[in-house]
């Protein structure tokens, strides 16, 4: 076996099973923009020896290349050759967010190419999300999921039969993360997420994980234009459903969405590890990243912003708002740029990722837990 077959990433699977009844959650790091980052916190996660994912959302990462600039086969590219580097041995590669808006047969064929070439790439787990698909004027839970059930099914088969064995991880989604209406968040209730796993055992489809509308939402938070604390995540309601899925029989655990923006203390002290297995990283790094280049690369820095707000410009909005949203939309534009940022910048970056990391291992409580998976191997 050759070195970078040493470090390749492992089955999600494989690593859901093992950790499904230990007390931590898995970090799932979207790292948007590569240098530094990506060995910073590769580095932390051997050094902790803790269990990590690297993601990657189709809005991020798709065969266009996304608001990154990446490909697929660009982003696990970038992993295998990091985790060669660092020799980090226990990690899970992940494709997040594959969305499904509509029942259009070209969507959905379009999406079964993007995941043919996920698993190509060598990514190990997948994210199904069609909980768009939600109808309002159905009377039962069963019929208000049923296309989101369908289409999860039949994208799911679609991994089994090109996945080269059945141990790739498996996330569902019901329920939109960030949904509003009119008397707020829109939450998932214990018994959707109950009836969404059923009618998916039906399809002989056992998820290792689901994604729950729980209050939580992508991105920066932001009030009165300036950013606050994602504090809006319903630990409570959490529990319930965590609860409801055990007692209805099932092994699934929750995958949280949105904990950019949550202080470290609420996540180690509130958040129910044990009934959340993997917790979502992904805007903390790039406003790191923004942080960074503001010192270190001005100039640079200074065209991604001028280039966010000119193309975003929003009159209800502040210039902190808009950039905060919108300057990953910079990443592609800038990326050739981006990635050949002076070499004193990378090391800022890779120091600075692995110091923030290993605060998130620590928070949830998963230091040691890639020897787990070894032993349970």
């Amino acid at each position: 076996m050759n070195k970078s077959q040493n470090y390749s990433p492992i089955d999600g699977a494989r690593t859901y099973n093992a950790l499904r009844d230990e007390n931590m959650i898995i970090m799932a790091a979207n790292v948007q923009i590569i240098p530094g980052v990506l060995e910073g916190i590769m580095q932390a996660t051997k050094d902790t020896d803790s269990a990590v994912i690297f993601e990657s959302a189709t809005s991020e990462c798709d065969l266009n290349g996304g608001y990154t600039g990446m490909t697929p086969k660009d982003y696990a590219r970038f992993c295998f050759k990091t985790a060669s580097k660092v020799k980090l041995d226990t990690w899970v590669l992940h494709a997040d967010h594959i969305k499904i808006k509509s029942l259009s047969e070209d969507e959905i064929s379009g999406t079964e190419d993007l995941i043919k070439a996920q698993i190509d790439a060598g990514f190990t787990s997948f994210a199904i999300d069609a909980s768009f698909l939600f109808d309002l004027k159905a009377k039962t839970e069963k019929d208000q999921l049923r296309d989101n059930i369908d289409i999860t099914a039949r994208l799911a088969k679609f991994i089994k039969k090109h996945y080269i064995n059945d141990q790739f991880g498996l996330e569902v989604e019901v329920g939109e993360i960030g949904k509003k209406d009119t008397k707020g968040m829109v939450l998932t209730t214990p018994k959707e997420a109950v009836t969404f796993l059923q009618e998916l055992d039906k399809n002989n489809i056992k998820p290792n994980l689901i994604a729950i509308a729980n209050g939580s939402a992508h991105g920066n938070i932001y009030k009165d234009g300036k950013e606050i604390f994602q504090s809006a995540i319903n630990i409570k309601l959490t529990r319930e459903v965590a609860r409801a899925i055990r007692k209805a029989g099932f092994e699934t655990k929750i995958a949280q969405h949105g904990i950019t923006g949550t202080p470290l203390d609420l996540i180690a002290k509130q958040f129910p590890k044990g009934d959340i297995l993997k917790g979502n990283v992904a805007t903390f790094w790039r406003n790191l990243v923004w942080g960074v280049f503001k010192k270190h690369e001005p100039k640079l820095y200074k065209k991604i912003y001028n280039w966010t707000i000119k193309n975003y410009q929003n009159d209800k909005k502040s210039k902190e708002e808009i950039f905060g949203k919108n300057g990953k939309y910079a990443i592609r534009e800038f990326y050739d740029e981006i990635n050949a940022v002076e070499s004193s910048t990378v090391e800022e970056l890779k120091q600075k990722s692995y110091a923030e990391a290993k605060k998130f291992f620590k928070a949830f409580n998963s230091k040691g837990s890639a020897k787990i998976i070894r032993d349970k191997s």
